[in-house]
């Protein structure tokens, strides 16, 4: 089964790996360059759409170059204020080939104020990270939960959970369809 990702990021290729292999065999990961539509450093719902621009856009791919994808995948990092507090999360949507589409996010975890107010104005959290760690392409690896967790947590786990989040409805089609009940 193949899964097309909006994205070449070996994190988020390896996390779709990882969750859809846990439920479907035989899958084949195949990682495409998109734009999300939003900018470098999402907030609230355009985090959403970013995720959901990316996996059309997955999805387009692979009708225009045939790829024979069976899901179509965007994951996309921003923030979202609740609660009056600021917080960092991935939000995912995954479309199926009948054009299904469902939505999920990583873990949230809450930001410092002090970060908070460099990406309001324009920063993306990723060079942020990428400055306190006087590192490069942090996104790519353990990412800013890693850097808050103390390394206990990374990009490849809250992918790989918002994903399994995110694939529930199609796991449980006989619920989430018109009229399902228990």
């Amino acid at each position: 089964m193949k899964v097309v990702v909006g994205s070449q990021n070996p994190v988020k290729l390896k996390a779709a790996q990882e969750a859809f292999g846990k439920y479907f065999s035989d899958v084949e990961i195949i990682g495409i360059v998109v734009e999300s539509g939003v900018s470098r450093q999402p907030v609230n719902e355009g985090t959403f759409r970013g995720a959901q621009n990316r996996a059309l856009e997955a999805e387009k791919v692979n009708d225009k170059e045939r790829l024979g994808g069976k899901y179509f995948v965007g994951i996309e990092g921003g923030i979202l204020k609740l609660f009056s507090e600021w917080f960092a999360l991935s939000a995912m949507c995954i479309i199926d080939n009948k054009g299904r589409t469902e939505y999920g996010t990583s873990p949230l975890f809450e930001l410092p104020e002090s970060i908070v107010e460099r990406l309001l104005d324009g920063a993306e959290l990723g060079d942020v990270i990428n400055s306190l760690l006087g590192e490069q392409e942090t996104k790519r690896k353990q990412g800013a939960v890693g850097y808050f967790t103390k390394g206990v947590m990374d990009r490849k786990r809250i992918y790989t959970d918002g994903l399994i989040a995110t694939l529930v409805p199609f796991l449980n089609e006989d619920l989430f369809v018109k009229g399902g009940s228990i």
